[in-house]
């Protein structure tokens, strides 16, 4: 596309427009950044020269102007390969055709440096925005840097953190209590819980809605049958060995997410047992994995995708000069999934 052209040929400039609206540059700039120090009528009439002249702010001189980049930040912590793909590919989803990019920051929460990298990382990006998946969005140290830097964010997270404008909810409890109910419905009373990571508020919504969801069919979670994982494939094989290794093994496993419920059939497999004739599994978030192993897996899906781009969303909302508290709230809701992993008790 070809850019608007002054008469005598050269392409229409900030100083243009705010020589021909009687303003200064400045006052151009925060007509076009949507600013709210400027008056209605200077803000209609710069709008209208802009409008008439077909000018289009770059956006290299735009970020330079105001100290900005042009990224969105994605600052996370999950040890789950899988789950940080889909996520990735939902704010890519959700910045795509607004000028923005993605870069990546990957973390330890548990690192002695962990703040202060993420605090040279925002420094150093000048980033337009961040997007948080869990636990990272779940820490207010890092949402007190970003206010600091005046970096504009977006949590994700199971619960409510946030104002309504820098938040999706998950609603995690609600998914796990389904899954408690599938099993509850097929006859499992033996069941047995595998968690994320303590530091995780997911894998504590998790446990919390299991528990309510077997409550409802007057079924209590026995601490014997709890294992702590870490959201990982390799935990969920070890908490699996330890579980049916048991005297009084469980007949079904809830897994706190897809990675440690796969772990958990590979366990299962290794001690000569059949799934789900001889154990049922039920996984947490339904990444593509879970219907491509055998059994497929029965889990509750959680569109982690589409997380990424409500999130993404409403950051290039800002973009817009639109005010992200104004849309229209995302809501998630889990599901649950029944697939060949799950079946009535067979011993």
């Amino acid at each position: 596309m070809n850019e608007p052209k002054r008469r005598s040929g050269k392409p229409v400039t900030i100083n243009d427009i705010a020589r021909l609206a009687e303003v200064s540059k400045k006052t151009v700039s925060r007509v076009i950044n949507n600013s709210p120090f400027v008056k209605d009528e200077t803000r209609a009439r710069v709008a209208a020269v802009i409008a008439e002249h077909g000018f289009t702010p770059d956006p290299q001189a735009r970020g330079l102007a105001f100290r900005r980049s042009f990224l969105v930040g994605m600052i996370y912590d999950n040890p789950s390969p899988n789950y940080v793909v889909n996520m990735q590919q939902g704010v890519l989803d959700g910045v795509r055709g607004s000028g923005l990019e993605l870069v990546v920051h990957p973390c330890n929460r548990n690192a002695d440096s962990f703040l202060d990298d993420v605090r040279r990382f925002i420094v150093r990006q000048k980033l337009f925005g961040v997007v948080m998946p869990p636990s990272v969005s779940e820490d207010d140290r890092v949402v007190a840097i970003l206010k600091e830097a005046d970096c504009p964010y977006v949590r994700i997270a199971s619960v409510s953190l946030d104002e309504p404008g820098c938040m999706v909810v998950t609603n995690d409890s609600r998914g796990a209590a389904e899954a408690a109910q599938h099993l509850a419905e097929l006859g499992h009373s033996r069941v047995a819980f595998i968690s994320g990571p303590e530091l995780f508020r997911s894998s504590h919504e998790r446990g919390r809605g299991f528990r309510e969801g077997q409550a409802e069919h007057g079924l209590t979670l026995d601490p014997a049958y709890v294992r702590q994982g870490a959201y990982t494939f390799e935990s969920g094989v070890e908490a699996a060995r330890d579980l049916l290794a048991m005297a009084v093994p469980p007949t079904a496993i809830f897994a706190g997410n897809d990675e440690m419920a796969i772990g958990v059939m590979k366990a299962a497999r290794d001690a000569g047992l059949d799934v789900p004739r001889d154990l049922s599994i039920v996984g947490f978030d339904d990444l593509p994995m879970a219907s491509r192993v055998w059994p497929n897996l029965t889990t509750v899906r959680l569109p982690i995708r589409d997380m990424g781009r409500m999130a993404a969303e409403k950051l290039t909302a800002r973009s817009r000069g639109l005010d992200p508290t104004t849309l229209v709230q995302p809501v998630v809701r889990p599901s649950l999934v029944v697939r060949e992993s799950t079946a009535k008790p067979g011993r």
